[in-house]
């Protein structure tokens, strides 16, 4: 026989049931946190973490060829509107192409004999410059060694009395403190190390200075023959199109803000030096300007340069530190005011993304890296921004 409570107490869970759920429903909610599944294709993480792999061992692999090849074509993207110009006033493009490079080998063979003077005098310094910095590192060594004999000294005189106390043990067998030298730095080596630096660079001068020739020469022959390869229909030769035009634009416009940029950080640099009455201000200027065309370290070593020969002349560690101090402040205010007005002007690149691939690239080409990077970005964000697979890569590298 079933008790008359029963029933009553099914009836009252029935009814208290859904005003129990309806209270309990929102804090069990809350207590549950928000999840997203995401399906994640092992094979294809996989097959794209081998081909990164695989990418930046080739890059590495083909340095050489790929820095030599990546300078002439900025060189010739960015001298290509002189030859253009002109053809307009009738002149042919082998002429036009012929002119542009004897005029930039005219200029480079003048601005060095312009300076020659200055530069045989920097280079006439350049062993008492020596002497001084061996003579400094050669006190900061005196002074080091002379640290380290008190500090055996006081360890000895610590052993002598352990010993005095401890009467019963045995007397210990005295240690012999073997001091190695250093081999001294040779100037010689350092010549001979700098004279196959300086071949090198010679012969990869030549080489980018065929390669800026022959692609001027060309025209926009490669860009028809890329255009024909992109595929028979319209959509992808206009998209092919909007590609070169946009790296085209991009590149220019990068190459004229580092002409302007390096242009008035060696004007505002020769005006310091030659307030401050440093002797050869016109070929620190020059210095100035090229080590500005590397990103957040040419300012740096430029400021410790500028900073010796300062100290050097004046023999005044004030004088040094102003040389440096304003060559910074240069390098900062260019950098702040024009640099970054039109670097956002023609590229609209987030400057994290930007330091974060500088960061790469001189991992993987050194100094190169740090000249090549910028550049090798601005093509990236060009060309993801037109193939929609590499949207998601276009918009990480945005402002």
């Amino acid at each position: 026989m079933i008790p008359p409570s029963l029933p009553v107490t099914s009836v009252g869970n029935s009814a208290a049931g859904p005003a129990v759920e309806a209270v309990a429903g929102p804090a069990r909610a809350e207590a549950i946190p928000l999840s997203a599944h995401l399906p994640v294709d092992a094979r294809g993480v996989a097959l794209v973490i081998l081909a990164t792999v695989a990418l930046i061992f080739a890059l590495n692999w083909a340095q050489p060829f790929l820095i030599t090849l990546l300078l002439g074509i900025l060189f010739a993207y960015t001298l290509n509107p002189l030859v253009v110009w002109l053809e307009r006033i009738r002149i042919p493009r082998v002429a036009g192409t012929s002119l542009v490079m004897l005029a930039v080998i005219c200029a480079l063979v003048f601005g060095a004999y312009a300076l020659r003077g200055q530069v045989q005098r920097i280079i006439a310094q350049l062993p008492e410059a020596a002497s001084k910095v061996s003579t400094g590192l050669d006190k900061m060594r005196s002074g080091q060694q002379s640290n380290m004999k008190h500090v055996q000294a006081a360890a000895n005189t610590i052993e002598q009395a352990a010993s005095k106390a401890d009467l019963s043990a045995p007397p210990k067998a005295r240690t012999t403190h073997v001091v190695i030298d250093q081999p001294a730095f040779k100037l010689s080596n350092a010549l001979l190390v700098g004279s196959k630096g300086v071949l090198t660079i010679i012969g990869q001068a030549a080489m980018v200075f065929f390669l800026v020739f022959f692609f001027l020469l060309g025209g926009d022959l490669f860009k028809r023959k890329l255009v024909r390869l992109a595929g028979p229909t319209l959509s992808r030769k206009k998209i092919t199109v909007h590609i070169l035009d946009g790296i085209n634009d991009s590149i220019q416009k990068y190459m004229f803000m580092l002409l302007v940029t390096n242009v008035l950080v060696g004007l505002l640099t020769w005006v310091v030096l030659h307030w401050m009455g440093l002797e050869n201000a016109g070929a620190w200027a020059v210095v100035a300007a090229l080590l500005h065309l590397i990103p957040y370290a040419g300012s740096a070593l430029t400021a410790g340069i500028l900073g010796m020969a300062a100290f050097m002349q004046f023999d005044a560690l004030s004088m040094g530190l102003v040389a440096a101090g304003a060559s910074l402040a240069i390098a900062t205010l260019v950098g702040t005011l024009v640099t970054t007005w039109m670097t956002g002007r023609f590229a609209k690149m987030n400057m994290a993304a930007v330091f974060v691939s500088l960061l790469f690239w001189t991992w993987l080409w050194g100094i190169w890296g740090m000249l090549l990077g910028i550049p090798i970005i601005v093509i990236v964000k060009v060309v993801s921004q037109h193939v929609e697979q590499l949207h998601p890569v276009a918009e990480l590298l945005g402002d």
